[in-house]
């Protein structure tokens, strides 16, 4: 026992002098927005948040692990920033949906988040001034593209400044906790289809309600002793809410990604995927006149959609992921090429490419 008694004064030690190192963090971080408020320059930059994390990745040498590790100085990144400018973050709302979760992830929880009806929302908040960025769903691995998000790119003259991975869970939540109690289950039509399995085996007999998002079905679950809501865990977090069962989506591998969409994107960081929506010409060979001059370059697609423009009947707007930032010589020369044949093409934005997924079950 007195073993244990003296590790516990050893880590209670330790944690006095991250406190300490906190603090004088945080004190150097004001100083920094001192000077960055004399010379007038952008109070968050995301290259050098990214920096700082590949860093202490790279020098960690554990037994604390990577991912942990990231999630913690993401927060610590957030409440520094927080100190000078808390950013102003438009989403889905309400609060504790996908994407919400999603902007939890890449800005940290000191950031103020702006709950939105619809995904039009998040790009005119933005636009508007309202938000500094918006976070918006572009894909999921089992539903494929949302068109409704390409569509708005059209719209608006906004950029991508980077992608967020997530690992998608549900949940089957309830004010009891208690199964046996259920009558009736609140949840999005997508969440129940991606649960269907799970709930024909375990709740074959109970009605589903639908609702506009996963978090609104949480809302209503807690307002309900005989509801129940299929939704995230931090949804079961706000809501007040009890996990009767984690993990119920049928399919385990189900990942969505999200774009952080600003009026500006970052510089190189020498690990980048840019972004390009385009028309091509009505005529024999257009597509491939587009695409040669990647090959050419040696350049890398890593997704290709196509969608009715929506202005003229059978044209097309095509949008390309590729490898590699626009200030990239070789990516400025093939787009220059591709341009020749485009009837218009435009540059989305250029942002850090994420090879991780953050899985939300973790480190919330």
């Amino acid at each position: 026992m007195n073993k244990l008694k003296k590790l516990r004064a050893e880590i209670d030690r330790i944690d006095e002098k991250i406190l300490e190192l906190l603090n004088k963090r945080a004190e150097v971080v004001l100083e920094i927005a001192k000077v960055k408020s004399a010379e007038k320059v952008g109070f968050y930059s995301p290259e050098r948040e990214r920096e700082i994390l590949e860093r202490l990745q790279q020098l960690n040498k554990g037994p604390f692990p990577n991912d942990a590790l990231k999630v913690i100085f993401r927060e610590i990144l957030s409440a520094s920033l927080s100190l000078e400018e808390p950013l102003k973050v438009a989403c889905l709302g309400p609060l504790a949906t996908f994407t919400h979760l999603a902007a939890i992830r890449h800005f940290g929880s000191s950031a103020e988040f702006i709950p939105v009806k619809t995904i039009k929302d998040v790009f005119e908040a933005v636009l508007e001034g309202k938000a500094d960025f918006g976070v918006v769903p572009i894909e999921n691995s089992n539903e494929g593209v949302i068109s409704y998000t390409l569509d708005m790119f059209m719209d608006y003259d906004l950029k991508v400044s980077a992608e967020i991975m997530l690992e998608i869970n549900h949940n089957l939540l309830s004010r009891s906790g208690d199964i046996k109690k259920i009558k009736k289950i609140y949840s999005h039509p997508q969440a129940v289809a991606q649960c269907r399995g799970w709930l024909e085996r375990n709740l074959p007999n109970i009605p589903i309600v639908d609702s506009p998002s996963t978090a609104k079905a949480a809302e209503q679950a807690a307002k309900d002793e005989e509801g129940a809501a299929i939704a995230s865990d931090l949804a079961a977090k706000i809501y007040d809410l009890r996990i009767i069962e984690r993990r119920i989506e049928d399919n385990k591998n189900n990942y969505t990604r999200f774009l952080v969409i600003s009026e500006d994107f970052p510089k190189p960081s020498g690990k980048d995927k840019t972004s390009i929506m385009l028309s091509i010409k009505d005529k024999p060979g257009a597509l491939y006149e587009v695409l040669a001059p990647f090959k050419k370059h040696n350049i890398n697609l890593t997704k290709i959609e196509s969608r009715p423009s929506r202005r003229k009947a059978w044209e097309y707007i095509f949008f390309i992921d590729l490898e590699g930032h626009i200030e990239d010589k070789k990516v400025n020369k093939a787009l220059g090429d591709v341009e020749k044949h485009c009837l218009f093409l435009k540059v989305l934005g250029s942002y850090p490419r994420t090879d991780e997924i953050s899985k939300r079950r973790k480190y919330l």
